[in-house]
This record gives C-alpha cells, sequence and structure tokens, in this order.
C-alpha cells in the first residue's frame, strides 16, 4: 500500500463550515453593473460567440477578476458571484453578457461534439435519450449518456466536468428542488485515507470510463460506447496539486462493453465509499436569479437534486453554462493527456474533441 498523507490548504474543506463562510461569495457593486452594460451596449447585434476581451472591455473588473481566478485555483475552489440583473435582459443579451464576461475570467472551451460554447441547461423533454446518447444496459433497460442526463429533470450524481472551471449564471429557477451540490475532492481524499486507506489505492489506480454523448460519430451510444473510452485514475497528485475526474455515468457506460476490463472488487467498493463521502461532506444550495457559480472542476464534485418545472408561473429552471480554461490552471499528471490534451501549468485545455457527425 502507497504511504499517502492528508491535503491541506484551503480548498479541503466540509459543507458545514464552507456553507457558513463568506470567502467563496462576492456581490457585484454598481460600478461592475455599470461597466457591464456599457460593454452590452456597444456590442448589440454582435454576435455571443466571437466576442473577445478587446471587444467586450470591463472597465474596473481587475481586482474582481484577479480576486476570482486566485480563489478558484489556491482557495476553496467555488466562488458565487451575486447580483446580475438578469431580469434586465433577453436571452439574447444575456448571453452577450455572461459569454463576454466568461472571455476575461478564462478562456471558453466546447462542451459538446457540435461546437457549442455556452449551453442552455434546462429540461429538454423525454426525447433527450435520442438526441444526445442513450444505449441498452445489461437488463435491457434505457441507459442515458451524462450529456442526456443534464438536460432533464432528474438529479444529477456528484461528478466532475472536463474542464478547469464550470460557469453557471441562475436566469430562472424551478417550482421546486434543482438545488445545487458542491463538495471538496481533496476533503474527500483525506476522509477516506483516514478511515479506509486501502480503497484511497485503489481511486489512483485507471478506472475505464467511455465519453459516449459526448464524442464519437453516432448518436446511438452502441456505436461510441467502445469507440470513445479510456482509462484514467479517479484521484492524482503532481507537483503538490491534487485533480479528480468523475463521474460514474462514464465508468458505467465503459462497462457496457464487452472488450472493457471490469472493475475490481476494491474499485467497485472504493467508488460506493466515495459516493457516501461526497454526501457526507457536501454542502447544497439553491441558486437564484443572477447567481453565478463558479466551480475549480479539479477539487470540486457539482451535483444536483431533481426538480420541477412550472412555466406558466415563470418558474422554468434555466441556467446558461460556461466552461472555461485558466491561465493559472494546475499541472497534472501523466495520463491525463487522454482527457485534457495538455498537462502543463498554464496552458489551455479540456473541452470536446469536435469531430463531424
Amino acid at each position: 500500500m502507497t504511504t499517502r498523507t492528508p491535503l491541506t490548504g484551503p480548498s479541503v474543506w466540509k459543507g458545514d463550515d464552507i456553507k457558513n463562510s463568506s470567502r467563496w461569495i462576492r456581490d457585484l457593486a454598481p460600478s461592475h453593473i455599470d461597466a457591464l452594460d456599457a460593454a452590452l451596449k456597444a456590442v448589440q447585434g454582435k454576435n455571443w460567440a466571437e466576442l473577445t476581451r478587446a471587444t467586450f472591455p470591463l472597465k474596473g473588473f481587475e481586482d474582481l477578476l484577479a480576486d476570482i481566478a486566485d480563489e478558484l485555483e489556491n482557495g476553496s475552489g467555488i466562488m458565487k458571484l451575486r447580483g446580475f440583473p438578469v431580469e434586465r435582459y433577453g436571452e439574447d443579451d444575456l448571453r452577450r453578457m455572461y459569454y463576454g464576461l466568461g472571455t476575461h475570467i478564462g478562456t471558453p472551451v466546447f462542451q459538446n461534439r457540435t461546437g457549442e460554447l455556452m449551453r442552455a441547461i434546462r429540461d429538454e423533454g423525454a426525447h433527450v435519450g435520442r438526441t444526445y446518447g442513450q444505449t441498452r444496459d445489461q437488463k435491457g433497460g434505457t441507459f442515458l449518456s451524462s450529456y442526456a442526463r443534464t438536460l432533464t429533470n432528474g438529479g444529477l450524481r456528484f461528478h466532475t466536468d472536463r474542464t478547469d472551471v464550470v460557469g453557471l449564471l441562475c436566469v430562472r429557477q424551478a417550482r421546486a428542488g434543482g438545488v445545487s451540490k458542491l463538495a471538496s475532492t481533496p476533503a474527500i481524499h483525506n476522509a477516506i485515507l483516514a478511515r479506509r486507506p486501502d480503497l484511497l489505492d485503489a481511486l489512483f489506480t485507471d478506472y475505464w470510463r467511455s465519453r459516449f454523448g459526448e464524442e464519437g460519430t453516432g448518436k446511438d451510444g452502441s456505436s461510441t460506447t467502445r469507440a470513445t473510452a479510456y482509462p484514467l485514475p479517479i484521484f492524482g497528485v503532481v507537483d503538490g496539486k491534487f485533480t479528480s475526474h468523475y463521474s460514474l455515468t462514464f465508468i458505467e457506460a465503459a462497462q457496457l462493453a464487452d472488450d472493457i476490463p471490469k472493475l475490481s472488487a476494491a474499485q467497485k467498493e472504493a467508488i460506493d465509499v466515495l459516493m457516501a463521502t461526497a454526501q457526507e461532506l457536501c454542502f447544497e444550495m439553491t441558486l437564484e436569479p443572477g447567481d453565478l457559480q463558479l466551480i475549480n472542476s479539479h477539487v470540486t464534485y457539482h451535483g444536483r437534486t431533481p426538480f420541477e418545472d412550472d412555466a406558466d408561473s415563470g418558474h422554468d429552471r434555466l441556467l446558461l453554462r460556461l466552461w472555461l480554461t485558466m491561465a493559472n490552471n494546475r499541472p497534472l499528471p501523466a495520463g491525463h493527456e487522454v482527457l485534457w490534451q495538455s498537462i502543463e501549468a498554464g496552458r489551455p485545455r479540456g473541452g470536446i474533441r469536435q469531430v463531424s457527425i
């Protein structure tokens, strides 16, 4: 068994502590709102996806942007910006404002194989599997891709996305549910080290995953489950920097392929303990309209509870999502190139590879 030591620093937190802390919460000042309005006015009619820092200047944001980057990489790994006046804008202007701000926080990367740089996260109904990937499980039931599950009103298990930072701007909240769940992965590491160090070793071994529904040449998961499979540990450390990349759906998808190595008993138990520990150490919060949640994927798991919409009353949940690669990002362990392309610190990386379909 490898000798491992507890991780330290502000990214190691328990939900009961962080939910009562203000270190990760910032309120936009009137001057910030004025700067956003001025930048938005200057780009009226322009394609939001073509905006850059130069075409969407944000005077007076310098200190806040530096604070955001530092807190996400060197602090708690999470941040909530409050006070975006989302009620002022139609969806086109919201996208311009949000994307323009995003170019100052980081660099947006592709979120799916069709090249979307911003994704509306809402319940898209029963067709999501046919559109975004589904296959059959061992019992003959429908197995939805991770991407398809995101676009339902169901709950989402703890996971990470394929990007340094995930940004979720709340435009409208559901009538009920849709609560955000966050957990510190360094804290999960430490809890498992203290309780089950034998299982911690298993989490540093390769788990086969499949990116079906994200990458591949077909929309039917049966054609892409094996073609997009790759091995990667759930936990990794390099130069004192921790990272966890995890999606149980991706792991389950890989297990559907006949020629993928099956999980060992220790790996299965390690996942069970990982999920239980994440639930124990997490905290929950309801994003309000105008809240922007930013998450460092390397040190934070996120999920959500199921939700119920009521469009007639204006409570149909809508979040706008950006995936951002960060200029101050951390180095990643050898072998992570399969997912991230670059593993050097400070280099652009992540997002979904573009293929023809």
